[in-house]
């Protein structure tokens, strides 16, 4: 019944949404990609037939068996976030130029040849850089590393998904559909975790192969599906292309081109873009000092994702199974496949929860969750030891998955919403590829330094669970962060978030906004709030809105036929 009323079309919303919901779903299947190669290299990492085919030498203290060094399953884990981050800053060129489905296609096409790369590959220098060496530390150190492949079609997909959900979304569902996409990541690492339980036994190359291989199954599906889909509206009226907008929208709202609610839509994205456009070009330079505060709006969605990488949720993901192997823990795919339960099922409360509650109150409850789980499991697993070692233990496994709990309900999804939202159309795809690419820079550092951190021996750290005293004081930080500097966007329009941040001075103040411009009307009378003439003004999509009791004193012959049909329609909500 909640799940119902949650996702339940408001009444005065005219069509029906089940097309773009239905869109929204499957594209958030990029997701699978991203989630199910991290889940895969986290079990393949751990398996005695990886440790022995890719072994060059080293031996693992641990348990005196064949393995790689924590130098290379560093580079082995992190080269796919380097590839991410490329891939990333990539994807708003190819935005802005070829639209938001096309590079989509183009995306899942280099994925599959990165892991066509990683199936083939029998040695650690064909499996990280497409090539065989026997020299590995040669290439392992140099920039022209290609499991990184696999990680540019992700870095492209990571930006185009959240931003092609948010574009073609109604408002009233747009931050569940968004949330999607975790739910599709968090969807591939449990994927990834049965399959590996599955294939950790088996003997030779099958064992990592299988997993590696599947990864075509998922590309293929999300390849045919995005042939089939309509470009998003809002490219199209970025483009000048009003007719394929017009025709986009129609599909996705299944309504007739020509009705009035879709006419209406139109004509409001349209007057936002050309109200933005009259603020500034929109240039990189524009992205850092544009307005309105789109500096502040890029701080923001930079700090959201890199706090969401600070927040150690990849450390469990990454290194997960090894981590519990290393502090004792007997069956350690098992518990890796119930954090991944958890992960997967904790996603949902977080897809109800982003309109009700909010994005802000969501954030900061899971930051707050987050800080205390991963303390007392930080407190835990350094002071316990000995004969309390099974409760320690015991203790770790529940209070990582009251982590991931929290992280999946909030962090996981969320910070996707609200980096997908908060910048206007003019902008929006170069500043979600930085945005992003801060996420990707991150995942980098975290994936490559973490064995550093946690293993133990000359050079390295030997924090052990320590480590998750530093998770935790960023995930406090966090709480702080967000009631500061995060505006709440929730059931607005992409086109209102605008006005919020040109009306609203403090992000703790935006619960109480009530939009109450109109672009079309701005437009029409030729300046912004903020003074500013408004110029390369149209005519041709230009009408004043007319569903108020104001224009009663004007007689009907005076009214087109189109403005009697809007006025006719009362209270429905043609801003969705």
């Amino acid at each position: 019944m909640a799940i119902a009323m949650a996702w339940h079309k408001p009444d005065n919303v005219a069509g029906s949404s089940a097309p773009a919901i239905m869109v929204g779903l499957f594209v958030a299947c990029g997701g699978l990609l991203f989630g199910y190669d991290t889940g895969t290299i986290s079990g393949i990492l751990a398996m005695k037939a990886f440790r022995k085919q890719f072994n060059t030498g080293y031996v693992d203290p641990s348990d005196s068996l064949p393995n790689i060094s924590p130098s290379q399953s560093s580079v082995v884990v992190a080269i796919l976030s380097a590839g991410t981050f490329f891939g990333a800053l990539l994807a708003a060129p190819l935005g802005d130029r070829l639209g938001r489905r096309t590079p989509l296609i183009m995306a899942v096409g280099i994925f599959a040849f990165g892991v066509l790369l990683q199936t083939i590959a029998m040695a650690l220098p064909l499996l990280i850089s497409g090539r065989y060496d026997p020299c590995f530390e040669r290439y392992a150190t140099q920039p022209d590393i290609l499991r990184f492949f696999a990680g540019l079609g992700v870095g492209i997909i990571s930006v185009l998904v959240p931003l092609y959900q948010s574009e073609m979304a109604p408002k009233w569902i747009r931050g569940t559909l968004v949330c999607a996409y975790q739910l599709a990541i968090t969807t591939g690492l449990f994927l990834a975790a049965v399959v590996n339980i599955f294939t950790q036994k088996l003997h030779g190359s099958n064992a990592f192969r299988i997993p590696l291989a599947l990864q075509f199954v998922w590309a293929g599906i999300l390849f045919l599906g995005l042939m089939l889909l309509p470009e998003t509206p809002r490219y199209l009226i970025k483009r000048g292309m009003h007719t394929a907008a017009a025709s986009s929208l129609s599909r996705l709202r299944r309504l007739d081109i020509t009705h009035p609610a879709l006419i209406e839509e139109l004509a409001e994205i349209k007057a936002n873009h050309e109200y933005e456009l009259s603020l500034g070009p929109s240039t990189y330079k524009d992205v850092f000092f544009g307005s309105p505060h789109l500096g502040r709006r890029l701080f923001t969605g930079c700090c959201l994702q890199m706090l969401q990488q600070l927040s150690g949720c990849n450390f469990i993901f990454y290194y997960g199974t090894t981590f519990f192997t290393n502090i004792g823990i007997s069956s350690p795919f098992v518990i890796a496949l119930i954090t991944n339960v958890v992960n997967v099922v904790s996603t949902v409360p977080g897809m109800i929860l982003v309109e009700s509650l909010g994005r802000r109150r969501l954030l900061m409850f899971g930051a707050g969750g987050m800080a205390v789980c991963q303390l007392i499991v930080a407190i835990v697993g350094t002071t316990v030891h000995g004969t309390h070692a099974y409760a320690a233990n015991l203790v770790l496994i529940i209070f990582v998955c009251f982590d991931l709990f929290f992280f999946a309900a909030s962090w996981g999804p969320v910070v996707w919403v609200v980096t997908s939202e908060i910048y206007p159309l003019k902008v929006r795809a170069k500043s979600m590829s930085i945005s992003t690419a801060s996420n990707w820079l991150l995942n980098f550092a975290i994936a490559y330094g973490t064995p550093y951190l946690v293993n133990s021996g000359k050079g390295y750290a030997n924090l052990q669970a320590r480590v998750f005293f530093i998770w935790g004081t960023f995930c406090a930080l966090a709480v702080v962060f967000v009631w500061a500097m995060v505006y709440e966007t929730s059931k607005i329009s992409l086109e209102q978030i605008d006005e919020l941040y040109e009306r609203v001075d403090h992000a703790w103040n935006s619960r109480s906004f009530q939009p109450s411009w109109s672009f079309q009307e701005m437009r029409d009378e030729g300046a912004s709030a903020s003074g500013i003439q408004l110029t390369n003004t149209e005519t041709d999509m230009t009408r004043q809105r007319t569903a108020t009791s104001s224009t009663g004193t004007e007689s009907n012959a005076s009214m087109s036929e189109e403005d009697k049909i809007v006025a006719q329609l009362g209270d429905v909500d043609l801003s969705y």
